[in-house]
């Protein structure tokens, strides 16, 4: 069974409300939305991996002009996204290098803190830092989830009565998120700024809340949006590769 996104009773963490904003609009927190329609020239030696820019709600990888843009909503935390992660993601790649395919991972909140602990984490060195540090982070999934989870619940509980330039830096603590940082270079003390800024957790907020607004459909993580239209039923790579193939044909 797939995970269905948590409401969101952030109130509950003293975070003020978003206003809507588009996917192509400026995103907060100083990064700027990309323009999917410029004509950029291929990178040296074709390799579209190497592009990589702000959407506001996500990170995109590859050819903005590409014929397909794959649009992938998911958790960091939740291990369906990891089994696209380590499944789908490596053939996803190979059409990203090509120019075939323009991938844009949006960071959705199923967990509460973790997950937007693990957002701001994954965002903290830029949109070129993006994807390796995501990748860290579903490698090492089990490990910093599950020490959360074994958390002691009165500090768990305690999240809920810290303001939020203290929640999201105990949510990582408890989960052990900066030391993976850490690992992956992103120093601890950067990590910490990252989680205190304000502005950057009003966008993971109202990413989320745009994901749903944008499909309807979507249910669960991980969800999947081919040239702006769901794809229904589909959370594995089995699920989304035939459609992904007939987008390309």
């Amino acid at each position: 069974m797939r995970l269905r996104p948590l409401s969101l009773t952030l109130l509950a963490l003293s975070i003020a409300a978003c206003g809507k904003q588009g996917a192509d609009s400026n995103a907060v927190g100083g990064e700027v939305a990309a323009n999917t329609n410029a004509n950029v020239a291929p990178p040296p030696g074709g390799d579209w991996t190497q592009v990589v820019s702000s959407t506001g709600d996500g990170i995109a990888m590859g050819n903005p002009n590409a014929k397909v843009k794959l649009t992938e909503i998911a958790s960091l935390g939740c291990p369906f996204c990891k089994r696209f992660e380590d499944e789908g993601v490596p053939e996803v790649m190979k059409l990203v290098k090509a120019g075939q395919v323009q991938w844009e991972f949006r960071p959705f909140i199923i967990h509460g803190p973790v997950d937007v602990a693990a957002n701001l984490i994954a965002r903290c060195n830029g949109p070129q830092g993006f994807f390796p540090m995501s990748a860290a982070l579903y490698r090492e999934q089990a490990k910093w989830m599950g020490q959360f989870e074994k958390a002691p619940q009165d500090r768990v509980a305690r999240i809920q009565n810290l303001p939020p330039t203290e929640a999201f830096v105990e949510a990582a603590t408890l989960a052990g998120l900066q030391d993976v940082a850490a690992q992956n270079g992103l120093p601890s003390a950067k990590a910490n700024q990252c989680l205190a800024d304000q502005a950057a957790v009003d966008r993971e907020v109202a990413a989320t809340a745009n994901a749903g607004s944008q499909f309807p459909e979507f249910k669960g993580t991980p969800g999947f949006a081919i040239n702006g239209q769901f794809v229904p039923d589909a959370s594995a790579w089995a699920e989304v590769k035939p459609a992904l193939e007939a987008a390309l044909r």
